[in-house]
């Protein structure tokens, strides 16, 4: 066991032993009266929370089950706008944006992928209303009309069925109401901010109800890209939503939600975090570097970065109260489009001229489940879930007008004096604008749940429960690619030789000696043997350096006569549960789930056959000079969790702490090379942890929360990653220690209801790579401490004015970090967003 492993179990005690400690100092202090029954809640400071996220309607300290909760009243308080802000309140949920608006990969206890590959969907589960939102361009948009968010944490395969081996992040919003009112609200902030939303509702008929909801939030960007002028990480948004709800008799109603909402912004702010050797390159030919300094905001490209993106959709969904059991049905249609176009070189020099990528996808989704009514000694859930969707990618990359001088530079003129002389072509031919790849990928995947549950509650405060799920997934895909990059298509290991002596030829022409006279050579070796045999050595390592010149990889399009393009999976997932109600304060369960996701293809130009593939493809005489082997997809991930917990409520203090065994085996790994993406199935991934959260009422006007995760997690198993075998490594980018606290003051203030709340996430350090060649680059782990306030007061009249601020000192990280495209030896990354404050004025009505 590593030193740093042994470290972090250590801690991992220590913290258990602080929870058991917590929870009979707790106890100790509790008033006797709190432990006893108590039929009236009006004593209660703190609020009961019910949720839905288990599909059945429970409070949140009776359901056996991690999960976080943020109301509607925490998102308004901290100005939480969107998605990314909710893990400054939830320690397990890490959210991080990558190089577009459509690109957010959701994290929970450590595990999480599906962001830059269309291919491959979240291992955590993204629901709105109910509905399954497959892709982050579909789940990044500004919250509107929010009841709560709950976030429940481990594999939830049993009641949510595929793309939930991590956990599900669950958005609740408010259904119409009867009686008229509404909403409205505004917000200027720093960095030119304005944002409007508001909502209404009230009824059309005693039986059907409206709402309407909209936003508009822009922004200036926080970057400034000093070659172009424009502002960068700015915000350009809007979306408007709108609700029917129909009762047309007391037990059957209807909830039809329709959606729509556009993002058009240059995005994302990429810095120079190392300069490697090439940056020298990149500013002879007179482009422009802004050599490592993230935090300046201040960058060079060469063309301004297009983000477009439209969501819409629309669900209908269907309760019947049969009277032993209500029979819901969720159906849904939704479509997401991205266009993108980014100078991915990320300086003014023109080396590419564009990365566009055009994507459209469309989801039809059918939920059906029968849920009883809960007033047996026996609780069951059945249902069956179909899911359908398709996905199209248009995508080119391309090389700029600068190319050519940059490869020039890179190999001494090397590459020009070989073109004629070797490969047989004009000096020049090679690395010309336009020169690329033309791509287009996409599949068409169907897939099916039966899933089922049963509590028997074997006594008042016992309870077991058994879950059941049943899915298959088909996938078939097709990948596409046209190349006119004539460079990348030559097999330089089989011109080794040619080139070595072609290279060493010129060196000497180069130092004025003939090559082809042997007498000469011979003279000018005995006269400066060092020279000459560092002449040797560059000729010698020369095909290795032009082979890093090949950019853009040589592709096999599939399917094929050899491989399919079609995966079929299918798994059972089940949960195991027992729930003791220790008391009426205390709960206590212990759980075992599984979790499955199905293969995850990967529609990229990094897709390559597999090794028996290739093998293939060379005796059908299908293989291309330079196909390298890999993978078309990565396999099923199997998740697995075992977890201990304790919930405990009291008048003025409620506190909640599990204890986790979590793997992943097969887990899909997505990692950026610096020309395109590298899927592989881990062997295995675990995490053991600890997880808390308290919330205690310390006075009638003094609130305290605090959580926190405590995280050992490791690559049991990774031989073929593509950093080479890392097994027993720590995985990059999770943090053995995250924690949020807050305070929340309420107060009167000449006559308004008055708050002030502050809180504080903390995220301890993480590597940026798996590789430690590009971690010993960067030399440093991300770790950061984030501080957000805010002061608000509101009249009798429904009015009311928020100050806030989130990041108010300025704390400054980099979010993630990559191998710069086609610059070997920098790395480029995304700094986090500075401080931000603003007011907002809300009205109710």
């Amino acid at each position: 066991m590593s030193k740093t492993t042994t470290y972090s179990r250590a801690g991992l005690k220590a913290v258990l032993t602080l929870g058991v400690g917590l929870t009979a100092l707790a106890a100790a202090q509790m008033p006797a009266q709190a432990q006893e029954t108590n039929d009236d809640d009006s004593s209660r400071t703190l609020q009961t929370v019910t949720i839905t996220a288990t599909k059945r309607e429970q409070t949140l300290q009776d359901v056996p089950v991690a999960v976080s909760v943020v109301d509607d009243t925490v998102i308004k308080q901290s100005q939480i706008a969107d998605l990314n802000d909710l893990q400054s309140l939830v320690p397990s949920l890490r959210v991080g944006q990558l190089q577009s608006s459509a690109n957010t990969n959701f994290i929970i206890r450590g595990f999480g992928n599906g962001a830059n590959n269309a291919g491959i969907e979240p291992s955590v589960g993204v629901f709105i209303d109910g509905v399954y939102r497959s892709r982050s361009a579909a789940q990044i948009a500004d919250l509107p009309n929010i009841q709560r968010v709950e976030v429940l944490r481990g594999p939830q395969s049993t009641l949510f069925g595929k793309n939930a081996s991590a956990g599900v992040i669950s958005i609740i919003t408010k259904q119409p109401e009867y009686e008229f009112g509404g909403n409205v609200e505004a917000t200027v902030g720093n960095y030119n901010q304005f944002r409007v939303a508001g909502d209404v509702t009230g009824p059309i008929t005693d039986k059907v109800a409206y709402s309407l909801a909209a936003n508009y939030n822009t922004r200036d960007g926080y970057a400034k890209d000093l070659n172009t002028g424009a502002d960068i990480n700015g915000r350009d948004r809007w979306g408007a939503r709108g609700q029917l709800l129909i009762e047309p008799t007391e037990n059957l109603s209807f909830r039809i939600i329709g959606d729509y909402d556009k993002i058009d912004e240059i995005c994302c702010v990429t810095a120079n975090v190392v300069n490697g050797a090439t940056g020298a390159a990149i500013q002879a030919l007179g482009g422009q570097i802004n050599p490592e300094s993230p935090y300046s905001y201040e960058v060079y490209n060469n063309f301004n970065s297009t983000n477009k993106i439209e969501n819409s959709g629309l669900s209908i969904q269907g309760d019947y109260e049969m009277g032993f059991a209500n029979l819901t049905s969720i159906t849904a249609y939704r479509t997401s489009k991205l266009v993108t176009d980014q100078d991915s070189d990320f300086t003014s020099a023109d080396l590419l001229s564009r990365n566009a990528n055009n994507t459209d996808i469309d989801t039809f989704t059918q939920e059906l489940r029968l849920t009883s009514n809960g007033t047996g000694a026996i609780d069951w859930m059945v249902g069956a879930f179909y899911f359908d969707e398709s996905v199209d990618i248009a995508n080119q990359i391309t090389y700029g007008s600068d190319i050519r001088g940059y490869i020039d530079l890179l190999s001494s003129g090397l590459l020009t004096g070989l073109e004629p002389v070797v490969f047989g072509v004009p000096a020049g031919t090679f690395f010309q604008p336009g020169q690329g790849m033309t791509e287009a990928y996409g599949q068409d995947d169907s897939a099916f749940s039966l899933f089922g549950t049963v509590d028997y509650h074997v006594t008042d405060r016992l309870t077991a429960t058994l879950g059941l799920n049943y899915t298959q997934d088909n996938k078939d895909a097709y990948g596409t690619v046209v190349s006119t990059d004539a460079f990348s298509a030559i097999d330089l290991g089989a011109l080794s030789p040619y080139i070595s002596q072609a290279t060493l030829g010129g060196l000497l022409q180069q130092a004025g000696v003939d090559p082809t006279n042997p007498a000469a050579v011979g003279g000018f070796a005995g006269a400066y043997p060092a020279v000459f045999a560092q002449m040797q050595a560059v000729a010698a390592g020369a095909t290795s350096g032009l082979q890093q010149l090949q950019f853009f990889p040589q592709f096999v399009g599939f399917p094929n006569a050899v491989e399919t393009g079609s995966t079929n999976d299918d798994d059972t997932t089940y949960t195991l549960r027992l729930a003791y109600d220790v008391s009426d304060n205390y709960n206590v369960y212990a759980s075992y789930a599984t979790g499955f996701k199905a293969s995850s293809w990967n529609l990229s130009r990094d897709s390559r056959p597999t090794a028996a593939g290739y093998a293939g493809l060379v005796a059908g005489g299908l293989n291309t000079p330079n196909l390298t082997t890999g993978t078309r997809f990565a396999g099923p991930e199997e998740a697995e969790v075992f977890e201990i917990g304790l919930k405990a409520a009291f008048d003025t203090l409620a506190f909640n702490v599990a204890v986790f065994d979590q793997k992943i085996k097969g887990f899909q790994s997505n990692v950026f090379t610096g020309t395109g993406f590298a899927l592989a199935n881990a062997g295995e991934q675990s995490t053991q942890g600890l997880e808390f959260d308290a919330t205690w009422n310390a006075t009638q006007n003094l609130t305290l929360g605090l959580a926190g995760t405590f995280l050992d997690p490791v690559y049991d198993s990774f031989p073929d990653s593509a950093s080479g075998d890392i097994s027993g490594q720590k995985p990059f980018s999770i943090s053995e220690v995250s924690t949020s606290a807050s305070a929340v003051y309420t107060f009167n203030f000449e006559g308004l209801d008055a708050f002030v709340r502050g809180d504080w996430q903390y995220e301890g350090p993480a590597t940026y790579f798996d590789d430690p060649a590009d971690q010993a680059l960067i030399g440093e782990e991300r770790e950061f401490s984030l501080f957000n306030a805010s002061l608000g007061f509101q009249s009798d009249s429904g009015i009311s004015v928020l100050f806030w601020g989130r990041n108010i000192f300025d704390e400054q990280y980099i979010s993630v970090a990559f191998p710069t495209t086609a610059q070997a030896g920098s790395l480029s990354g995304y700094p986090n967003q500075p401080a931000t404050y603003g007011v907002t004025v809300r009205k109710a009505f």
